[in-house]
This record gives C-alpha cells, structure tokens and sequence, in this order.
C-alpha cells in the first residue's frame, strides 16, 4: 500500500484524474495476454516525458517499484505488477507527431496504436511493414519494448530494424535521446538497439523515430497445401534458393489443421499435413512473375493443391485458415500456454517431430502455426487448469520443448520475450557470462532497481 503523502504527490505531477486507486481500475491493469495477474498499488496516466521523470524521481526517493505498460497485450507477463507498485501507462501519449515523406521518417509517441500509425502511412503511399498479430491494439511503445515482430518480418525485419532513435526516460528519472532522424550515426554505444527488446527494464520510451518504406505497389496471395510438414519445409526452402523473398510464409502444420477443419470446415482436404500461405508484394510485373514461379517451385515437394487469389476478397478467404486458429483452440481447452519458438527454417520439421513426441508423452493437445520463413513457430499448448496434474505436465512439456528447441540451435522467444512466464527457463539458453553482462547493465542503470523489477533475470 502506499502512502498517502506519495499519492498526492502523483497526483501533483499528472493531474487528479490520470490517478487510480479504485479497485476496479487496478484490476484493469492486472493482468496481460497471459492468465497471470498481479494487483498494483496505483495506475498513473502521464502525459510527457517530464511527467514520467517526476513520477521515476519519486519512485527512487520512495524505493517503488515502476511497472510501463501499454495496451498490455504482451504474452510473456512482462508489465503485470508482480509485488505490487505503481502501473505507468503511456496511452495518454498518443500522438503521431510528424510524417516526413522526404526523409521517409515518422515521429510517434509510445501510445500510438501500431495499426494506426500503418493506416496514417499508407495515405501518404508509404509503408510501416512490422506487423504483430496484436496490431489493431497494441502500441508503438510496447513493440518497441518487446522487439515485436510479425508475419512480414521474413522480408522486412522486426520492430528494431525501423526504429531510427527513441526518446527515454531512465529509471532514474533522466531523460536522454538516442539515434535520431537519420540513417547512419556511429558515435558512442547504440543505445537505441540496447533499449529494443528491453522489456521497459531500462528505460520508459516517450517518443520514437522510426524508418518509412515506399508502399508497395501490389500484393499477392497464395495458399500451398502438401501432404507433409517435410514438403512444406522443403518448399520454403525451393522459394528461397530460388531467390524469391515473400512477404510473408506462414503456416499450418496437421495439429492446426485438424483444429480448424474440425470447427470451421474450410474444405482442407483431409490428406493435408502441412499449409503455406504465401504472400509477395513489390512492382506488379515482378510479382506476377514470382507468383508464377513460386507455384511451379513448390510441386516438388508433394504438393497437394496451390491456390492463388485473383483479387483482395479472395486474399482474405485465403487468410482464413490462419485467422482461425486462435478462435478454434479454444474448443479444444480453456486454458491456453503460448510459446514462439525459434529454429533454423530447414529444422521446422524436426522440432515438429520432437513436438509431437513430447504431445504423446505428456498426454496434452499442442497446436503448432506461426512464421515458417524464419523459423518461429507458435507452439499452444492446451490444457484445462482445473484439472488436477494438468498444469504441471505442461510446465514439464514446455521445459522439455525448450530443451530440444536448444539443441536444435533455436531460441526460446523469438518474439514475446521473457518476461515472466519464461524467467524460470532463461537459464538453460543464457549461459552466467551471459546473464552477469546483462545484470551489470540493468544495476547500473537502475542502480535502486525500481523499474519493472523482477523481470527476465532468474530470481531465487
């Protein structure tokens, strides 16, 4: 509980009404994607970056712990208040402050909404390609924090390759700029790629720089269905050697497609192991020419069936098998644990493999999609916590999902981060070396460690 004399205080730096303690609205910042909640002291709202100096010079003379948040549709518990403190939310900070169509720059605060911001741009016929699946919600901020990425990042990158130079406020309530509008700068450490990715541990973003594309001229949509995960592998690997980069290569493998066959009957034929959904942009006559390619590139590989949209309508029903996959697991369990794990493209198939083992042993239903261009795979498993022992064979399952996802030369979050719900396991990717290099930063940064403590880093 906090004291009366620091609540006036907050209250003084943002204004009467950006403060809360009614139960009602900490229960609205307890909790994020994950099923974890955690009950904050107080929810403050600033405007601007001296408004969130102010509130982090308090917080280290009062030694209170600082929880950013913003849309808090993170995966992995990373703005959930766990011990209690104070929820930061930076929604108020909502503004796209400049569009330069010269400099091919945007100047936003962090509580833009990331789909917003790509509307705002292709007006202008300009292009924000990160696209998480959160993007109709989720803000500019909490990409940043989180290094968001999306199904366009086999091609474009993830949320740090666009991010040119930040404003942050420190967590000892110093506010500093890093990078800027330009495209080159080598002066000093890269404090902005240091801040990507942070998971607000090292700073609270009050403002961002990021890169502008060209909007590409047309799209195209394709939907490749093979008799095997191994076939849908080797066809991502035959579109790649055969120097093609799409948009986007997505997929399905037969535990998703069973899933949303079973509930929404999109006429997958029923020898189907494995789904791509291709997607190419750029110059109408070059992609023309690639999706034409592409069909003959992936026949090989015990190809079933190849569909191509003729037009955006079709596009989007094309879409559908992958939309609908969230909506399906459901049916299959209440409760859901959602990994992204990463590997090598050509070592989808054998992590699909080890999946499936590990699914017969534990005895648990695991639904595998995600980006089959760079290898990250969302892995769901579902379980119903209400049974006795079910939520102890996931954690084992997941452990041991990690463990082959290493050995494979992955990594076990390629796009939710730590966090939470991954801290028990960082230890068998990072090794001491490692992690003591990362604490040093985070101790002389946040020296009283009041900014979202407790997150990422092993705790006794």
């Amino acid at each position: 509980m906090l004291e009366r004399s620091v609540i006036r205080k907050l209250r003084e730096i943002v204004g009467n009404e950006h403060v809360t303690q009614e139960k009602q609205d900490l229960v609205c910042y307890s909790y994020d994607a994950t099923q974890m909640e955690f009950l904050p002291d107080a929810v403050v709202f600033p405007a601007d970056a001296l408004q969130v100096s102010a509130i982090l010079h308090l917080a280290n003379s009062e030694r209170i712990p600082v929880f950013p948040r913003g849309a808090g549709s993170g995966f992995s518990g990373g703005s959930l208040p766990k011990g209690g403190g104070i929820v930061l939310v930076t929604t108020r900070m909502n503004r796209i402050l400049r569009i330069d169509t010269d400099n091919l720059i945007a100047v936003v605060e962090p509580g833009v909404v990331t789909g917003d911001l790509q509307d705002a741009v292709e007006r202008l016929g300009l292009f924000y390609p990160p696209d998480p699946a959160s993007l109709r919600f989720s803000t500019i901020g909490g990409n940043v924090a989180e290094c968001a990425g999306g199904p366009r990042a086999v091609k474009y990158g993830v949320t740090k390759d666009f991010v040119l130079g930040l404003e942050v406020v420190l967590p000892i309530g110093d506010i500093i700029t890093t990078g800027g509008g330009i495209y080159k700068g080598v002066v000093g450490y890269d404090l902005t790629k240091l801040m990507c990715g942070s998971e607000g541990t090292l700073g609270i973003i009050t403002r961002v720089t990021l890169r502008l594309l060209p909007l590409p001229e047309t799209r195209r949509t394709m939907l490749a269905i093979f008799d095997s995960i191994d076939g849908a592998a080797g066809a991502v690997a035959g579109i790649i050697r055969g120097r093609i980069i799409p948009t986007t290569l997505e997929f399905l493998d037969h535990s998703a497609l069973k899933c949303v066959e079973g509930e929404f009957s999109l006429g997958i034929p029923a020898s189907a192991r494995a789904v791509l959904l291709i997607e190419l942009d750029g110059e109408r006559e070059l992609v023309d020419r690639q999706a034409a390619r592409i069909d003959a590139l992936v026949s090989p590989f015990g190809l079933i069936e190849f569909r191509a949209a003729a037009d955006a309508a079709e596009a989007e029903e094309l879409w559908m098998a992958r939309r609908l996959v969230s909506p399906a697991l459901r049916k299959v369990n209440p409760d859901k644990i959602n990994e992204d794990i990463v590997v090598p493209r050509n070592r989808v198939p054998d992590i699909i493999r080890r999946i499936d083992e590990i699914r017969e042993r534990y005895g648990v239903p695991i639904i595998n999609f995600g980006h089959a261009g760079d290898g990250n795979i969302h892995v769901n498993i579902m379980i119903d916590r209400a049974r006795t022992g079910e939520s102890e064979k996931a954690e084992e399952a997941v452990r041991e999902i990690f463990r082959a996802v290493l050995e494979l030369g992955g990594t076990m979050s390629g796009e939710h981060g730590v966090g939470l719900s991954k801290q028990p396991y960082v230890t068998m990717e990072l090794t001491r070396e490692q992690l003591g290099a990362m604490t040093a930063i985070k101790r002389a940064l946040d020296p009283n460690n009041i900014l979202n403590p407790g997150k990422i880093f092993p705790t006794e």
